[in-house]
């Protein structure tokens, strides 16, 4: 039993090992973390730091490790990023390309389908045409030629196909596209080419008609021939209409290419005028240098500082770009920082899920203790997956059979086929664990025969057939899931390779339309080249004719210079003449002097030396002369080159205008050149307007990108500024040193802060603009949209109203169709009730012969027949009141059937009455809604004008030409309405004045009253339906009125808040033009609904007209019968007409019975016509009426007649639209006037900008002027000062003069009276003190003599100076005095030129409105001729329908004089032949009575007389016959008399009515065309005047403008040659201040200095702030690389931080772990040695126990347990009958039996029972001590219950511990997770042994957890093994008894503990 049990265990274990085993490789990592922590703890590192060293070296490992895997998984990551973009691009790519490909797969199916319909309806024409041609002819050569007719037509569908066509709105629309263009030019070819080859068919069959006519087999049908004829109508008819529509498509298309091609020439000429303008301007800049070269030191000065700004600012601007490159950057560094977080995000979040996932699937699979359970579950979920697959197979399977296979996805047979391979996965895994289940049940059997347990294993071979059985159920079901698989996949593979056929199909197809858009987008480039071509040649002439205009300007810039030049020359010579003349005079003065100096000398002989001198003067003077002669002859010959050089000039001047001529020439050839390449042009234009239309839509989208732009613009300038006031604030903190030098750099900074802040401003006031433009764009375009959205509704509702209004039709045909049956039906009863009436007459009148026969013979005396006779009277009777009733019956059925056609006639009528009430009604609700949108229209249109007043009134005459009145609209209006009231007043003619047959008149009219009632319900059912369409219309404009008046409200709004702005401006400008096109439209589509109301009021009125004439027609034949009745015979033979009545009665009988026929034949033939859609001339036989065809031809007629008035209306609106197109261009001629007026206007600006700078400098002189004379008062005053020391020195000097003269007088006198006394004194002073007086005097004096020389000369050259002066002041006085004289009268004239100008613009202003008074008058004048013209075509249309009637009428009445001469003649005939009848019978009757007479005359014997009197007879017969003959000959004379002159009277008559009609149509028609001609011709005589006076007036105008403009440019000349005589004074008067400035240059060399030391101060100053900002720029790009780094490493760090984190976190917890684990070693180790002492104690215990326990197994040998074998024996009885053998088996294996021995005695047993040998067996037993074994349960239990709940139980029952464990500190231990990864996979009996063996084993460690399940039970050893039952054990032969094991002293937790690190 335990060996069953312990087999049992180990290989659950196994199985549990291998389950888990497939966990393991996952958990393995897991696994060896803890594992070496383990370790670590067990090796009992000692030291702190070296288990921190081995940590932090692991710790590196694992970070390598995750930094290789994330280097990995970034790139990766990388890869699946590159390729999901890849494939989102592609399949957005797909999906347009879908798209794309769907709608033209559409487009081309719609074509395909209208190009099918119509190849049909040919086909069948030709077809029917065949038909007739063969029934005409009777030769077989017809045949092949059918046949390649219809293999021809049946093969244009494959060409149709082919052909990729279109429908015709692609014509008329906005987008048209070059390949539509192409297509359609293809397809009209195409189209004409069908079309000449049906002609060519049609002409075959005419042909081949002919020749069988006149070969003499003309059988064929006069209707057929005419079916024919119609057939070819129609089909001419119809093309005609084909080729109207493609002329109206290709005016239509003409008329957007001249749009084009003007928008585009108006753009050139406005490119080239704006460059003229350029030029001009920068021509103007360059003079104005010129003139301002005086000015070059302070432009210098300027341009330095102009230049230092930019520099600056372009230093701002270069940081600002490095600013932005850099937050580029940075943005996009942050982009990815923040994309690559998100992705370590999802990452991490996918790996925590994947975790938890792995967690869960590791818990479920713990839970998945054990195998059977396992397998039950696994097997329940296959079931479940079976019956989920099934379902999913039969949905599938529903779902093919219900969708189409196209829509068949691939994503469902994608999850087929997983659910197919998780399904085989499945199976392969069951296949799998049973095979282990078998191989393990083997090993068990094994294991149990090796014990001898033969039961169990055949119960457990049971067990194994009942889940082999389950497992073949399984594979059952298995097979039949897989072949229900493969016929799902042999289905999908099915609906794949269709798929894939399709696919194939459409690639092809697909391929086909990419070739065709290969071929289209060569032909593009081709196109684009040509284009490309022509435009380069465009710009060449371009550029040619600018360079000729530049040219031409340089020619005349050299002829101005050359006449320049010559005045100069002239200017030259005169002074050279003035010179000479001088010159003459002083050579005349020189020779007087000389005569008289030659007289002096002959005088004055003693003057020699002076005549010496004078003689040297002359010679000198003689040189000077000569000189001077040379000179002169110089001068001359300079003169004489002047000459010829002026006369080179001239001929230069002759030879340039001639080059200009040929320039002309030239430039005229240029302009043809032009105009050809433009027409070249005009042709890719065309097909270029398509792509202008998709890249204005690319505009649209760039605009918006634009928009986004800006705004990112805006908001990294923010961030700019924001970076800039932060480095400014830097600045400023680090600036503490150097505020002094900063201060002017912060200046700037602020000046540039305010720039950049105004130019914020201007962003933000630019962006609000955009914004309000943007707003306007978006409400124009949601009005577009909703216009376009309006329209299209109204499209689908007019094609709602279409299939509606053909429903109608056919319902009314229906009703029309059962109706008629139901009028057929009757007319049958009638006529056989007619029949019977007859027939009843007949055989009354029988009978009535009948009873006057009887009563002949009963006035006879009968002998015998009165019985007879009575019964036959009584027969007779009753058979009269039969008939009687049956006629009083038909009687009342034929007035029922009257009274209900006649209910019905009246309901008809009061249903036409009530819808012509409801129409009268829903007519005048229009009428007031349309008046009310006029008036409302109208308000509109005033409140626009008043609001354009005001628009104009704000901007001063900006717009002035910008907005003309719609007047094309209006007149489209009026010419619309007129056409209406025109149709409405002509088409009130009769159309049906035919008279009808009046004998059959009564079914015929109501026939026709029905018809007319039918279509008179038809129209009005569409009116109806129009009107309802119109209300819908009105309440849409009713919207788009309340939108407009809510638009003007905002521009009431927007005038009242802004002022005259022009942005303002602008934007009203163009709402108002936006308002004016949807005007515009509006009153288009009003005039539409106008137009269609007038259309059904005609037809109202026409079917109106049409009822009177019948009804009028109805009377007159009416009154025609009463008068033909009234009508008597002058002989008074109205008897005799009475009888031909009656007699004719019959024949109309006859007749009617054959017009009945005819009817119903007619009536086939229209359900025909109508069943076959309306085509005339279907019907191949029957006999179709005269009248059928008369009607069929008057519709062909006004069909034509429609056509034609369509083509008129279409050639009308292209007129009008050449006429807008005229005044478009007249209005483009106007803005050209007016620019030249605006340039006229801007050179008059010009000019006065010039006489501004003038004043300007004139102003500049006079400052200057009053500096010169401010530093001549200085001088001056400087020379008064000087003039005053010069006085106090000369008196200083004076008075040293005077001192020494007194001191020598002094001295004098002193000598005088000493010499006396003392004589040798003075002589001693003489000597001594005067000699050195003297020299010190004598060189005083030299020194004043000096200084006073100086003063004098200083004197002398500032008196010089100053007199100089004052002569150049008085000069500059006058010459200024003479130029502001000059100034005022250049004033003068310039203002008289500006009011000149002012009255040159105001009469161009009245001219251009003169001109566009004239241009209206004219437009009204030609829409006046227009109209006459349409008003003469109308009544020549009239009149020619009027003959067209008369002609009928009278053919109608010459049928009907013929028809009613027949009758007449009938009507003599048939009376003659009765009164030759009645002569018969009274001859017949004569002779009777003579033959009676004869008969008694031959009785009484008289036959001689009887013959005399016959012969008499004879003779009076023949000549009352011949009377008779002769009377009746006369009354047919006077009869055939009466009616020629009653037939030449009507005749007469009608001949006079028809001449006095057309008199009167000829007298007002020639009084119509007077009059119109009398108007057009003074309208035209008018029109002549005003355009000759307008001719002479734009004559004058232009001679007034070109004589203005001479004279501008004359003044402007003078004005320049006064402007550089005035410069070249100035530039005179410059140069003598240059010379006075030369002096004062010397004081300010030392400003000049001082300013050169601050320049090179401030030069340092640049540098240093130039080096400052160098380095602040290197520090930010350093500080922001090393920023950039920083962040870098910032996200590295930080990710290495997380993983750190990470690791660290389980490194903490590992670690604490440790140090518990540690901790609870030391503790262990405490315990241990504790324990080891016990050990001892305990061993040396054991040992003693041993020696007892050996004595006790010595003693003991061969001895058996008591309880066991008690309980072996209980168990025997307990246990059923068929498995004691069992029980028995198991006793004698623990007696020691051998199984041999066993089975011979269960053998012997069954033989002859077992109580001997039990009683036998049992002797002699001892009871001994047996382990606690629990009692064997029941076989109802053990079949109940399951074997895990078994082997709990046992569990529970033998773990139960008998002494209690010593508790140790190890339970407090907390696990290091909840279940580890690498263990957590052991069953349950393993988890519940473990924690036996640690309640048990007292001495056992905590790291005996449980292990992994891959450890068998078998081979357990120390305490792990001990810890468990004995019965766990396997039984071995060393322990035959089950006393228990003693325990080794080896099996300790330390050798635990190495065992499993060595495991």
């Amino acid at each position: 039993m335990s060996s069953w049990l312990g087999g049992l265990g180990s290989g659950l274990g196994q199985s549990l090992g291998q389950v888990s085993g497939s966990l393991s490789t996952f958990t393995g990592q897991i696994s060896t973390f803890t594992k070496d922590m383990l370790l670590e703890g067990v090796e009992e590192v000692g030291d702190a730091a070296t288990e921190l060293q081995v940590s932090n070296s692991k710790l590196a490992e694992v970070q390598a490790g995750f930094a290789a895997q994330k280097s990995e998984y970034d790139r990766l990551k990388k890869l699946q990023s590159e390729l999901e973009e890849k494939l989102e691009a592609s399949e957005i790519q797909i999906k347009q390309q879908s798209a794309e490909y769907r709608t033209l797969l559409q487009q081309k199916d719609v074509e395909i389908s209208h190009l099918k319909a119509r190849q049909s309806g040919l086909q069948e024409e030709v077809q029917k045409l065949q038909h007739s041609a063969q029934s005409a002819s009777v030769s077989p050569a017809v045949l092949p030629v059918t046949t390649a007719s219809l293999t021809t037509t049946s093969s244009s569908p494959s060409g149709f196909l082919t052909h990729a066509s279109g429908s015709h709105r692609g014509f008329h629309g906005d987008e048209i596209d070059i390949s539509d263009v192409l297509w359609s030019q293809q397809e009209i070819n195409r189209l004409s080419a069908e079309v000449m080859r049906l002609e060519a068919e049609l002409g075959h069959w005419r042909r081949m008609s002919q020749a069988s006519s006149t070969s003499g087999t003309a059988n064929g049908d006069q209707g057929e021939i005419l079916k024919l004829q119609k057939t070819i109508k129609e089909l001419r008819d119809e093309l005609s209409r084909e080729v109207d529509e493609h002329q109206h498509e290709l005016t239509a298309l003409q008329d957007a290419q001249r749009q084009k091609m003007a928008d585009v020439t108006r753009r050139h000429r406005e490119e080239l005028a704006e460059y003229e303008e350029r030029i001009e301007e920068l021509e103007e800049q360059i003079h104005s240098e010129v003139s301002s070269s005086s000015d070059a030191s302070k432009e210098l000065e300027l341009q330095k500082t102009i230049q230092s700004l930019k520099e600056a600012a372009e230093q701002h601007k270069q940081q600002l770009e490095d600013a932005q490159r850099k937050q580029v950057a940075l943005q996009l560094e942050r982009d990815e920082a923040q994309e690559e977080n998100a992705g370590l995000l999802q990452n991490y979040a996918r790996l925590q899920a994947s975790v938890a996932e792995l967690q869960t699937r590791v818990q479920e699979q713990e839970g998945k203790a054990l195998q059977k359970a396992q397998l039950e579950h696994e097997i329940q979920m296959l079931r479940s997956n079976l019956a989920g697959a099934e379902k999913e197979i039969e949905r599938l399977r529903s779902l093919s059979e219900t969708e189409p296979r196209e829509e068949v996805e691939h994503a469902d047979i994608l999850e087929l086929n997983t659910i197919i391979g998780t399904l085989q996965q499945e199976k392969l895994d069951l296949q799998q664990r049973l095979k282990l289940a078998e191989e393990q049940t083997v090993s068990d059997a094994g294991a149990a025969e090796e014990s001898g347990l033969k039961g169990e294993l055949e119960r457990r071979e049971r067990e194994l057939k009942a889940t082999e059985e389950e497992r073949d159920t399984l594979m059952c079901e298995l097979e039949e899931l897989d072949r229900q698989n493969q016929e799902a996949t042999q289905h999908m593979i099915s609906v794949k390779e269709q798929l894939s056929g399709q696919l194939k199909e459409v690639e092809s197809e697909l391929m086909r339309t990419t070739s065709e858009l290969k071929t289209v987008k060569e032909q593009k480039t081709t196109l684009e080249q040509e284009l490309e071509m022509q435009r380069e040649k465009v710009s060449q002439s371009a550029f040619s004719l600018n360079d000729l205009h530049m040219e031409k300007q340089q020619l005349e810039w050299t002829v101005k210079e050359l006449r320049d030049k010559l005045g100069h020359v002239q200017e030259q010579s005169a002074e050279a003449r003035k010179d000479a003349t001088d010159l003459r005079k002083t050579l005349q003065e020189r020779e007087q002097q000389l005569a008289a100096a030659k007289a002096v000398q002959d005088q004055g002989g003693p003057r020699g030396t002076e005549a010496q001198g004078a003689v040297e003067q002359l010679e000198g003077k003689e040189r000077e002369l000569a000189d001077l002669r040379r000179e002169l002859k110089e001068m001359r010959s300079s003169n004489e080159r002047v000459m010829s050089e002026e006369y080179e000039r001239k001929m230069e001047n002759r030879r340039l205008k001639e080059e200009c001529e040929k320039a002309l020439g030239k430039v005229e050839e240029l302009t043809k050149h032009l105009k050809e390449s433009q027409a070249a042009l005009s042709r890719t234009v065309r097909e270029k307007d398509t792509q202008i239309e998709a890249l204005k839509l690319e505009k649209s989208q760039i605009e918006g990108e634009l928009m986004q732009a800006e705004r990112t613009l805006t908001e990294q300038v923010k961030q700019y500024q924001q970076t800039i006031e932060e480095m400014t604030r830097a600045r400023s903190m680090d600036a503490s040193a150097l505020q002094t030098q900063h201060e002017a750099a912060i200046r700037l900074n602020q000046d540039k802060d305010l720039e950049i802040a105004k130019l914020k401003r201007d962003l933000e006031q630019l962006a609000s603009d955009h914004r309000d433009t943007n707003e306007m764009l978006s409400i124009t375009v949601a009005g577009q949209k909703q216009l376009t959205d309006l329209l299209q509704e109204k499209d689908v509702f007019a094609e709602t109203l279409k299939q509606n209004a053909v429903d109608l039709q056919k319902e009314m045909e229906n009703r029309i169709s059962v109706v008629t049956k139901e009028n057929e039906v009757i007319k049958q009863a009638l006529e056989e009730k007619d029949k019977q009436l007859g027939s009843m007459k007949e055989e009354n009148s029988h009978l009535k012969e009948e009873i006057d026969r009887f009563k002949d013979q009963q006035s006879r005396p009968p002998p015998l027949a009165e019985p007879k006779t009575l019964d036959i009277i009584t027969e007779l009777e009753t058979e009269i009141s039969q008939l009687k009733s049956s006629k009083n019956s038909t009687e009342e059925e034929l007035q029922a059937l009257r009274r209900t056609t006649e209910e019905q006639q009246a309901s008809f009528l009061l249903s036409q009455q009530a819808q012509q009430s409801e129409l009268e009604q829903a007519h005048a609700r229009h009428q007031q809604t349309t008046l009310n949108y006029d008036r409302l229209i109208h308000a509109r249109e005033e409140e626009i004008a008043r609001l354009q007043q005001t628009l104009e009134q704000l901007t001063d005459g900006q717009g002035r030409g910008l907005f003309p009145a719609p007047q094309g609209v209006v007149i489209m209006q009026e010419h619309k309405t007129q056409t209406l009231n025109q149709e409405n007043g002509n088409e009130k003619h009769d159309l049906s004045k035919g008279e009808i047959e009046k004998l059959v008149r009564g079914i015929k009219e109501k026939e026709t009253e029905i018809s007319q009632l039918n279509e008179r319900n038809l129209s009005l059912t569409k009116q109806l339906d129009q009107l309802v369409v119109s209300r819908d219309e009105v309440g849409k404009l009713s919207q788009m009125i309340r939108q407009k008046d809510l638009e003007i409200q905002a521009l009431h709004a927007r005038v009242s808040m802004g002022g005259g702005h022009s942005q303002d401006v602008l934007y009203l400008q163009q709402q108002l033009q936006a308002l004016a096109v949807e005007r515009e439209q509006m009153l288009a589509v009003l005039n539409e609904k106008t137009r269609e109301n007038s259309q059904l009021r005609s037809d109202y009125h026409r079917l109106m007209d049409i009822m009177a004439g019948k009804e009028a027609a109805l009377v007159k034949l009416q009154q025609e019968n009463q008068r033909l009745s009234n009508m008597s015979d002058p002989s008074g033979s109205q008897e005799m007409f009475k009888e031909t009545i009656q007699n004719l009665s019959r024949i109309i009988r006859e007749k009617d019975i054959e017009i009945d026929a005819l009817t119903q034949k007619c009536q086939t033939l229209v359900t025909v016509l109508q069943a076959s859609g309306g085509e005339p001339g279907a019907s191949s036989g029957g006999v179709s009426s005269n009248q059928f065809e008369e009607l069929l031809q008057e519709r062909d007629t006004l069909k034509q007649q429609v056509k034609k008035m369509e083509e008129w209306k279409q050639q009308v609106i292209t007129t009008v639209k050449n006429m807008q197109h005229e005044s478009a261009q007249l209005h483009e001629e106007l803005i050209k006037l007016q620019s030249q007026v605006s340039a006229d206007s801007d050179c008059s600006s010009k000019l006065s900008v010039d006489y501004a700078r003038l004043i300007q400098s004139y102003e500049q002189k006079e400052k200057r002027l009053g500096g010169l004379s401010l530093e001549l008062a200085q001088v001056q005053q400087t020379i008064s000062q000087l003039s005053t020391t010069k006085d106090v020195l000369l008196g200083k000097l004076d008075g040293v003069a005077q001192t020494p003269e007194i001191a020598a007088t002094q001295l004098g006198d002193r000598s005088l009276t000493a010499e006396v006394p003392s004589p040798p004194i003075a002589s001693l002073l003489n000597d001594d003190t005067f000699q050195k007086e003297l020299e010190k005097l004598q060189a005083q004096l030299a020194e004043k003599e000096n200084l006073i020389r100086t003063l004098q000369e200083n004197n002398h050259r500032l008196s010089n100076s100053a007199s100089a002066s004052e002569n150049e002041q008085r000069s500059q006085a006058e010459e200024v005095r003479l130029l502001r004289e000059r100034l005022e009268s250049l004033q003068r004239s310039v203002r008289e030129k500006d009011l000149l100008i002012k009255s040159k613009g105001d009469q161009l202003i009245h001219v251009s409105e003169a001109l566009r008074n004239r241009d209206n008058d004219n437009e009204v004048l030609k829409q006046a001729v227009t109209n006459l013209k349409e008003r003469a075509l109308i009544l020549e249309i009239d009149s020619k329908k009027l003959k067209e009637e008369n002609e009928l009428v009278a053919a109608r009445s010459r049928e009907k004089e013929s028809e009613f001469r027949a009758l007449q003649e009938t009507n003599m005939q048939v009376s003659l032949l009765l009164r030759e009848k009645e002569f018969e019978l009274s001859a017949i009757s004569e002779k009777a009575a003579t033959v009676e007479r004869m008969l008694t005359d031959k009785e009484t014997g008289n036959s001689g007389e009887l013959n005399q009197l016959l012969n008499e007879l004879k003779s009076m017969q023949e000549k009352a016959v011949m009377f008779q003959q002769e009377r009746d000959q006369m009354m047919m004379a006077l009869k055939q008399k009466q009616m020629e002159t009653t037939a030449v009277q009507a005749e007469l008559q009608h001949v006079r009515d028809k001449e006095q009609r057309l008199n009167l149509e000829l007298e007002r028609l020639r009084n119509h065309l007077l009059e119109m001609e009398d108007s057009y011709t003074r309208d035209a005589i008018a029109a002549e005047d005003r355009e000759t006076e307008l001719r002479r007036k734009v004559a004058l105008l232009d001679e007034k403008l070109a004589s203005s403009s001479n004279a501008v440019e004359n003044a402007s000349q003078q004005a320049n040659m006064q402007v550089e005589s005035l410069q070249e004074q100035l530039s005179v008067v410059v140069k003598q201040r240059d010379d006075t400035l030369l002096q004062l240059r010397t004081s300010q060399e030392q400003a000049n200095q001082y300013a050169l030391s601050l320049s090179n101060l401030q030069m340092v100053l640049e540098q240093f702030q130039q080096e400052e900002k160098a380095m602040y720029s290197a520090e930010l790009e350093k500080h922001k690389k090393e920023k950039e780094e920083w962040k870098r490493k910032a996200l590295l760090l930080e990710d290495q931080a997380s993983a750190l984190q990470m690791n660290l976190d389980e490194a903490n917890a590992a670690l604490e772990s440790a140090s518990r684990l540690t901790d609870q070693i030391d503790q262990k180790e405490e315990q241990i040695e504790e324990l080891k002492r016990q050990v001892d104690l305990r061993q040396e215990m054991l040992e003693e126990a041993q020696r007892k326990l050996m004595n006790l197994l010595n003693s003991t040998e061969g001895k058996i347990d008591k309880v066991l074998m008690r309980n072996l024996f209980l168990g025997y009885f307990h246990t059923p009958k068929a498995k004691r053998a069992d029980v028995l088996r198991l006793t004698g294996s623990v007696l020691g039996l051998s199984r041999e021995e066993v089975d011979k005695m269960l053998e012997e047993d069954a033989r002859r029972g077992v109580s001997g040998w039990m009683s036998s067996w049992l002797g002699g037993r001892g009871a001994q001590s047996v382990p606690n074994t629990p009692q064997r349960p029941s076989s109802d239990q053990g079949l109940n219950s399951s074997f895990s709940e078994m082997f709990v139980r046992f569990l529970e029952t033998e773990s139960t511990p008998s002494l209690p464990a010593p508790k140790l500190p190890v339970h407090d231990i907390k696990p290091l997770s909840a279940a580890p990864l690498g263990r957590s996979s052991t069953s349950a009996s393993t988890a519940a042994a473990a924690a036996a063996s640690s309640r048990r084993a007292g001495d056992s460690s905590p790291f005996l957890a449980p292990r992994s399940a891959a450890v068998p039970l078998l081979a357990r050893s120390g305490p792990g093994g001990s810890g468990g039952h004995l019965l766990m054990k396997p039984i071995s032969d060393a322990l035959p008894t089950f006393t228990p094991v003693p325990v080794s002293a080896e099996a300790s937790a330390g050798a635990v503990l190495k065992d499993l690190l060595k495991q």
